[in-house]
């Protein structure tokens, strides 16, 4: 199955569909739940006011449509910024099947709505490297993640990244900081005055994280932690076959790759980090999750190994799709 998408081609888009539905073939015997707690930012609050009163079957055809845009925009935005050998289609394939691995990552969420702004700043960061003008670039991408944490809380970690990755991309100049710090806090300034001028600046907490350390998951069984260890050694086999091309890349590559773990790294302890969210909040982790591993399925020249990593996600998925059901 995985030679369908080793390629660039239109069939492979259609590929990507098919298997999207197959996915989450549950759909067609229960709909998707909509989960959103109102404390967890903009996006939450309008993905409860707004879409969990919608009908079942349009909010199933809204996740099919979500989960398979950002899919085709993460694929195209690595194979634009030349992060592999050659063009294919896989990260858009591992997006679409890590969906699948958990009961919460099937629901529509906030947290899958936000990975709309992930891709967006890995887009902005992958392009400092060589920027004619990285002042206005790192303006826009301080202004999108705070826009991004005022739309979901859980989000926060996307600053720390930010600051982390401008200290390794670009030599240190204060004022290049400063304007990103800016983009950052704008967001803030302007909800804060607003909040003012309306008498209200006591409601701001509302709007600001809410930090708690807890375990996201009530209820462990065998099957959530066989979804853990394909994710890890996903994980693992990838991070190796990274390593292995990461010799043939020059220097802008290596770094678009640097961004990518540093922003799995710091998306990974989210759903521990903060209140009212629980594993959902963990499927901003497959942005950078499904990069890498994208190298298992491509970069073996055999495709036994890659074919058995898929069937093994596949009969996670077949199980989580049972659990669906029977709820």
């Amino acid at each position: 199955m995985v030679f369908l998408f080793r390629d660039k081609s239109i069939s492979g888009l259609i590929f990507l569909l098919l298997l999207l539905v197959a996915v989450h073939v549950h759909f067609f015997i229960t709909p998707p739940a909509v989960i959103a707690n109102v404390q967890e930012g903009f996006i939450s609050i309008f993905v409860h006011k707004y879409i969990s009163t919608l009908n079942s079957s349009f909010i199933f055809i809204l996740y099919i449509l979500t989960v398979y845009v950002q899919a085709i925009r993460l694929n195209f935005a690595l194979n634009n910024v030349r992060m592999f050998q050659q063009q294919h289609q896989t990260v858009a394939m591992s997006y679409i099947l890590l969906t699948g691995f958990f009961t919460q990552w099937s629901q529509f969420s906030a947290a899958l709505v936000a990975n709309f702004f992930i891709i967006w700043i890995f887009i902005k960061l992958a392009q400092l490297h060589n920027n004619p003008n990285p002042k206005t670039l790192l303006f826009n991408t301080g202004l999108i993640a705070g826009i991004t944490i005022l739309c979901y809380h859980p989000a926060y970690a996307i600053i720390i990244t930010l600051l982390l990755v401008l200290m390794i991309i670009r030599p240190f100049r204060i004022a290049e900081w400063v304007i990103t710090l800016i983009g950052i806090m704008l967001p803030f300034y302007f909800l804060g005055a607003w909040l003012y001028l309306s008498n209200q600046f006591h409601l701001l907490k509302i709007y600001l994280p809410d930090f708690n350390i807890h375990l996201p998951v009530e209820h462990i069984n065998i099957w959530l932690w066989l979804s853990l260890s394909v994710i890890t050694i996903l994980l693992l086999l990838g991070s190796y076959y990274n390593s292995i091309s990461n010799k043939r890349m020059v220097i802008q590559i290596r770094k678009s790759w640097g961004i990518i773990f540093i922003l799995f790294l710091f998306l990974l302890p989210v759903p521990f980090l903060f209140s009212n969210v629980s594993l959902e909040a963990a499927i901003m982790c497959i942005v950078p999750l499904s990069a890498i591993t994208a190298n298992v399925y491509s970069n073996p020249k055999r495709l036994m190994l890659p074919n058995i990593l898929f069937w093994l996600s596949i009969v996670i998925i077949i199980f989580n799709n049972r659990l669906l059901i029977k709820q």
